[in-house]
C-alpha cells in the first residue's frame, strides 16, 4: 500500500509529506482548492505522462515521491527482476521517484535505481489503480477482464492443468515439426548418403588402422634401404658386365703378375749355394702375402654378403599395398575434413541416417500421434475451463447486477461475455476470450465499459466491480475520484458504504465532495488553497476526530456552519 507521498514544487504545491494508512482515507476539500493537483502528483510517481508546465512557478523542476510496502511475493518484484533490477530484497519497500525539468526532460527511480518511465509505470500498474471521471485504468483494459474473471470464481488447478496441457502440445508440435525439417534435410542427401555410404563399407576403414599401416610402411621402407645397400655391395664385387674386371679377378692378376718377380722353384735350387734372396724378392713375397689374405677377406666378405641378401628378403608388393591402402585412407578423410580415425564412426553415423531416412515414416507418424493426443488433452482440459468460466461469469454478473441498484445503476445490464477464439488463437489461458460489457440504458446494446457508459455512470460502476473482485489481484491501493460526481443522499451513502467494504481488503483513496461518502473514511485529509507571500499554494492536512466533524459539517452546510449541520455531521460519523 502507499505509505508516503512527498511533493516537491509541483503546481500550487511548494512542499507537501504525507503519510498514508490501511483502510478508506477520504480527501476533501473545497472545489478548486487543488485535490486534482494531487492527484496528478501521484500519477506523476506512476510514470504518467507530463510536461514542464506542472512545475510551480519560479521552481527549478518538480519532484514527487511514492512510497509502497508490498508483501514478499508480489509480482512487482519479479518484474524489477526482469528489468535487471535485481539489488531491491522481497519485502523491502518500493521508493517510486519523478523528477521533471524546465527542459521537459522527465526521469524515473525505484529506490534510486534509474530506470524508463515506461517500466516505472508497468511496476506501478502491479500496485495501484486509478478510477476517474475521465480516465479509468485497468478495468477497462480488456486484457485484464480474463484474469479478473479466473481469480473470482475459477480454481487455479483448472488454469494450471490448461496451462501445462498447452505447452505439453507445443512442445508435441516444435518436436514434430523438428523431426519432419531434419528427415527432408536427410532426404535430400539420400543419394549423396547412400554413394558415400557404399564407398565407405567398401573401403571398410578399422579402428587403429593408420597407425598400424604407418608402421608397417616404415618397416618395410627400412627393408627396401637394406636390401638396396647389400645388392650394391654385391653388384661392386660381382659386376654383371664381364668385361668389367671383379675384384677378385684382379687380385689374382695381381699375384700371377708378382709371382714373376720371384724364382721358380728350380732358379731358387740352383741360387741357394751361390746368393741369399734379395731384399726386392723379400718385398714381392710379402706383397704376395698380402694379396693372398686379401684375396681370402674379399672371398668372405663375398660369402658374408650372400648370406645377408638371402636373408634380407624385401616385399615390394606388400609395401606398395600398405602405402596404397594408407593413401587412400587419408584421401578419404581430407574429403571429409576428419581425422583417420573418425572413418569408422562416420561410416556408423551415415548407416544411422540412412536408417532414419527408412523409418522416418513410422517415426513421423507417432510423432503426429503424440501431437493429436496432446491437443486433445488441451481442449478437454480447455473445455472443462470454459464451462467453469461460463459459470463464474453468471455469478460474477449477479453480483455486480445487485450492487448498482444501490448505486443508482438499476437499469443498466453487466455482461461478462465469453467469446471463442479460432483455433490459431489458441493459448496457455484458454480458448476464449472475456469481455466486461455494460448496457447503461434498456435497448441499448452492451459495449465496452469505457465506451458505453457517462463518466459518473463508469465511475460508479467500477466501483460495483471492485466491491465484487475486492482482494483478487496484486493492487494494493485504489484511488477513485469523485466517484460520487452527481448523485447523493442515499446513493452516496451506498457509494461510501461500499467504497468502506472494498477498503476492508485493500487500501482505498477516495477524492469526494459527499459528506456521506467522507464519513465513511477510517482517515480523512482537507485539501486547501492558501494565499502566502502573494503566492497561491495547495496544502493537504490529516483531520483528527473533531476536525473531520468540522470539515463534514463544512460539505453539508456550505461555508456557514451551523449547529444543524455539526448535528448531521455527528449523525454520519456515528460517536467520536
Amino acid at each position: 500500500m502507499l505509505t508516503h507521498l512527498s511533493i516537491r514544487d509541483v503546481v500550487l504545491i511548494e512542499k507537501l509529506d504525507l503519510p498514508f494508512h490501511k483502510g478508506l482515507t477520504a480527501l476533501t476539500g473545497e472545489t478548486g482548492a487543488g485535490k486534482s493537483i494531487l492527484l496528478d502528483s501521484l500519477g506523476l510517481a506512476l510514470g504518467e505522462r507530463t510536461n514542464s508546465r506542472i512545475i510551480r512557478a519560479g521552481a527549478e523542476q518538480s519532484s514527487v515521491t511514492a512510497v509502497f510496502e508490498i508483501p514478499s511475493g508480489h509480482p512487482a518484484y519479479a518484474l524489477l527482476k526482469e528489468k535487471d533490477i535485481s539489488s531491491i530484497e522481497e519485502g523491502e519497500p518500493l521508493v517510486l521517484r519523478r523528477v521533471v525539468t524546465q527542459e521537459g526532460r522527465s526521469r524515473a527511480y525505484i529506490c534510486d535505481q534509474p530506470l524508463g518511465i515506461s517500466a516505472l509505470r508497468e511496476v506501478a500498474s502491479l500496485l495501484v489503480e486509478i478510477q476517474g471521471q475521465h480516465e479509468q485504468m485497468g478495468l477497462s483494459n480488456q486484457s485484464a477482464h480474463q484474469e479478473l474473471l479466473d481469480s473470482f470464481g475459477v480454481p487455479s488447478s483448472l488454469r494450471t492443468t490448461v496451462s501445462r496441457c498447452w505447452n505439453n502440445w507445443q512442445e508435441a508440435r516444435r518436436t514434430l515439426q523438428t523431426a519432419r525439417k531434419e528427415i527432408e534435410e536427410t532426404v535430400k542427401e539420400e543419394d549423396w548418403l547412400r554413394q558415400i555410404t557404399e564407398d565407405l563399407s567398401t573401403l571398410a576403414p578399422q579402428e587403429g588402422e593408420e597407425e598400424e599401416l604407418a608402421s608397417l610402411r616404415i618397416k618395410l621402407q627400412q627393408d627396401e634401404r637394406r636390401g638396396e645397400a647389400v645388392a650394391a655391395a654385391l653388384s661392386e664385387l660381382t659386376p654383371r658386365d664381364r668385361r668389367t674386371t671383379t675384384p677378385a679377378n684382379a687380385l689374382r692378376s695381381a699375384n700371377r703378375a708378382l709371382s714373376r718377380l720371384l724364382p721358380s722353384p728350380l732358379d731358387r735350387e740352383q741360387s741357394e749355394e751361390h746368393t741369399a734372396p734379395s731384399e726386392q724378392q723379400e718385398q714381392a713375397q710379402a706383397a704376395l702375402v698380402a694379396l693372398e689374405k686379401a684375396e681370402e677377406s674379399l672371398a668372405e666378405a663375398e660369402t658374408l654378403l650372400s648370406r645377408l641378401a638371402s636373408d634380407t628378403v624385401v616385399d615390394f608388393r606388400l609395401l606398395e599395398e600398405t602405402e596404397e591402402r594408407l593413401f587412400t585412407l587419408r584421401a578419404e578423410a581430407r574429403k571429409h575434413q576428419i581425422a583417420v580415425s573418425d572413418l569408422p564412426s562416420f561410416l556408423e553415423d551415415l548407416k544411422q541416417r540412412l536408417a532414419n531416412i527408412e523409418c522416418s515414416t513410422e517415426a513421423l507418424a507417432q510423432l503426429e500421434k503424440d501431437v493429436l493426443a496432446a491437443r486433445e488433452a488441451y481442449e478437454d482440459a480447455a473445455r472443462t475451463l470454459s464451462r467453469a468460466r461460463e459459470k463464474a461469469a453468471r455469478q460474477i454478473e449477479k453480483r455486480v447486477m445487485a450492487e448498482l441498484v444501490p448505486l443508482k445503476l438499476e437499469r443498466a445490464r453487466f455482461i461478462v461475455e465469453l467469446t471463442p477464439l479460432p483455433a490459431e488463437q489458441w493459448n496457455r489461458h484458454g480458448v476464449e476470450q472475456v469481455a466486461f460489457l455494460i448496457a447503461a440504458n434498456p435497448g441499448q446494446p452492451p459495449g465496452p465499459l469505457g465506451k458505453v457508459a457517462s463518466g459518473g455512470e463508469l465511475s460508479r460502476l467500477m466501483l460495483a466491480l471492485k466491491v465484487v473482485l475486492a482482494g483478487r489481484s496484486s493492487l494494493t491501493t485504489l484511488v477513485f475520484d469523485e466517484v460520487d460526481s452527481g448523485v447523493g443522499g442515499a446513493t452516496a451513502s451506498a457509494i461510501g458504504e461500499r467504497l468502506h467494504r472494498v477498503a476492508q481488503d485493500v487500501q482505498v483513496l477516495a477524492i469526494t465532495h459527499s459528506p456521506q461518502v467522507a464519513a465513511r473514511g477510517d482517515h480523512q485529509l482537507r485539501i486547501a488553497k492558501h494565499v502566502k507571500n502573494n503566492q497561491t499554494q495547495t496544502t493537504a492536512t490529516p483531520l483528527a476526530a473533531e476536525e473531520r466533524r468540522e470539515e463534514i459539517a463544512r460539505m453539508l452546510a456550505g461555508d456557514t456552519v451551523t449547529d444543524a449541520a455539526r448535528a448531521a455531521a455527528d449523525s454520519l460519523l456515528g460517536p467520536i
